[in-house]
């Protein structure tokens, strides 16, 4: 079984910062892409910042337009664990933040499935 377990997230204040960190356990083979999604309040669920191809030398990140420039995705590899770093938070980006990954595991080796976390709130606010 894989699991994502999330944490850092926290209310703070416009203008702050805050680093979500989710790392994926399990016996992992490889990952295909690993990142984050949030979903506001009455709003879809849509794509933060993603690594794909992210066990390639060319990995690829992809980042919202309404995050870019504030927003940072990062992975360490070897503990199979993807960062968010959230600088200069506005109220819009309050919202429940999920960590996806495409990987594949000992148990569906060669076939890729998707896995999400649990969610971490995120609450910028004065």
């Amino acid at each position: 079984q894989v699991q994502l377990v999330e944490s850092g997230g926290g209310l703070v204040q416009p203008g702050g910062s805050l680093t979500l960190s989710c790392a994926a356990s399990g016996s992992i083979v490889s990952v295909a892409a690993m990142g984050w999604y949030r979903r506001s309040p009455g709003e879809e669920r849509e794509l933060v910042a993603i690594i794909t191809r992210a066990d390639d030398a060319d990995a690829t990140t992809n980042i919202a337009d309404s995050v870019k420039g504030r927003f940072t995705i990062s992975r360490d590899k070897p503990k199979n664990t993807v960062y968010l770093q959230m600088n200069s938070l506005k109220p819009e980006d309050t919202a429940d933040y999920y960590c996806f990954a495409k990987l594949t595991h000992r148990g569906t080796w060669p076939s890729t499935e998707n896995y999400w976390g649990q969610g971490t709130q995120v609450t910028v606010s004065s």
